[in-house]
């Protein structure tokens, strides 16, 4: 007898009884394991399993918070001079002691702290803007436009970065909107390389392929599909650029290129405490700790959002 019949014969012999289903609860498997979330927050959902980058979040919060509302809880002002209280250290009647002036050094830090902040959400802010619609139109159209512009930024990237800084401040009068402008002339081109990166990988994907045979303008395609599909890496350099802002603003303002008195910066109050900080040590330390601590937070949020924002790192 060959395989075959022997195959038939044994699959007449069986019935129906013969089959007997494996005990499962239908409803139990049917039931959905984990809940359906959006990419955005499971990443935000990773973020704050970071307790590191959650620890900087907090950080930051209180220096903006600080920055704000501490020398509005003073009686003091940055600006005036008390000639008999100079070099006071820390007391309950000045906090963080008091300048070779006799000016109140809790209300002068967060105003340098404050000047701080507003130079590097500033430029960033700026650099963001430059560079996410340069870098856009470099990676959407490519070939020849992609060619010409990049080998610009090039160019420009190419020039000592602080070099032109300082030579714009030494032209210009030295200003907050001076310093912001001279920040940002080259500040942007990091962001728009990064852009151009991620949406030349991205405009070959199919969405975008679909989006197009339905007749979408290279404008709709640029802003309402590429570019928010890119929103990670831009929203990361975002962070990662504000600490670099404002350390070359207090770099500036150590030079006495930063914002002129009486208006304090983080910078110049350092530089100004450098003389004495041996006797008077409170004048370095707290502008000196408020400077680090805002860059270290800026920078390991900024690491936080990286992994949170990595597709590749998602469990």
């Amino acid at each position: 007898m060959s395989v075959n019949q022997t195959l038939s014969s044994q699959s007449t012999q069986l019935k129906p009884e013969d089959f007997v289903q494996v005990s499962t609860d239908k409803k139990v498997a049917e039931t959905i394991e984990r809940e359906s979330i959006s990419a955005w927050r499971d990443s935000m959902y990773r973020l704050r399993q970071n307790k590191m980058a959650m620890t900087a979040l907090v950080a930051m919060i209180i220096i903006i918070i600080a920055a704000i509302v501490g020398p509005l809880i003073s009686k003091y002002n940055y600006y005036s001079n008390d000639l008999l209280n100079t070099n006071q250290p820390p007391s309950s009647e000045h906090w963080f002691g008091t300048d070779d002036l006799g000016r109140d050094m809790w209300v002068r830090t967060w105003m340098g702290a404050r000047i701080s902040l507003i130079v590097g959400l500033a430029a960033a802010m700026i650099d963001l803007f430059i560079g996410v619609i340069y870098g856009g139109i470099m990676g959407y159209f490519g070939g020849r436009v992609d060619e010409i512009m990049n080998k610009f930024s090039e160019i420009l990237y190419s020039i000592p970065y602080l070099l032109v800084t300082i030579l714009l401040l030494v032209v210009l009068e030295p200003s907050l909107g001076t310093i912001i402008l001279a920040l940002t002339i080259t500040g942007w081109i990091n962001m728009s390389w990064i852009v151009r990166g991620e949406i030349m990988q991205l405009k070959n994907r199919e969405f975008v392929l679909a989006s197009r045979s339905m007749g979408a303008s290279s404008g709709r395609l640029l802003f309402r599909h590429l570019l928010p599909n890119a929103v990670g890496p831009i929203i990361v350099t975002i962070t990662l650029s504000v600490p670099s802002a404002i350390f070359a603003e207090a770099f500036l303002s150590f030079l006495g290129l930063g914002v002129q008195a009486p208006v304090s910066s983080l910078g110049s109050m350092v530089n100004d405490a450098r003389t004495g900080w041996m006797t008077y040590p409170w004048r370095m330390i707290f502008p000196a700790a408020a400077i680090s601590v805002t860059m270290l937070a800026f920078n390991i949020l900024g690491d936080g959002l990286r992994d949170a924002l990595d597709p590749k790192l998602k469990k």
